[in-house]
């Protein structure tokens, strides 16, 4: 991604493969179109930290789990943790990744991704949230949220913001 883009604006921490990064940007670009507002690595209360999670203005959680290699499949297998925290999941996968093992199910969609865009390949079903695992996601994400705006309008306030919101 090139320095100052927009979308790669406290979405990266250094961790992440260049291919990674360029399917975040790419998925994140097709939520913005579906009418989902993105976040990049946001913690959840069971202690994960979900690649993307996107809120719709219907309230609707969506998290896409991204795997830029065959061995970064291989190596992390923590998916099953995410579907307790969605309504819908996803794996961000790029062109080149070999789909066939991906789990198939109604419960897992699939995307296929670059740096310039993504397009959904197999879509999932809808497993509504609980009422009280909704509030939690969606208050995390509302906190998660205003405290990236908080900390580019005033990067000094770094410090004093909760680790938990970063």
């Amino acid at each position: 991604m090139e320095e100052g883009d927009a979308l790669s604006h406290s979405t990266t921490d250094g961790r992440q493969s260049p291919v990674a990064a360029a399917i975040q940007r790419g998925v994140c670009r097709m939520l913005v179109h579906m009418d989902y507002m993105p976040l990049t690595e946001l913690a959840l209360r069971s202690g994960r930290r979900a690649d993307i999670v996107a809120l719709n203005s219907k309230g609707q959680i969506m998290i896409v789990e991204i795997k830029s290699s065959l061995a970064d499949f291989r190596a992390d297998q923590k998916w099953h943790d995410y579907l307790d925290y969605c309504d819908y999941f996803y794996f961000a996968v790029p062109p080149d990744f070999p789909l066939e093992v991906l789990p198939a199910g109604e419960e897992v969609g699939l995307v296929i991704a670059d740096k310039f865009g993504a397009e959904i390949l197999r879509d999932t079903t809808e497993v509504k949230l609980a009422a009280g695992r909704r509030k939690t996601v969606t208050t995390s994400f509302a906190r998660a949220a205003a405290s990236r705006v908080h900390q580019t309008l005033d990067p000094g306030v770094t410090a004093l913001l909760c680790k938990a919101d970063r």
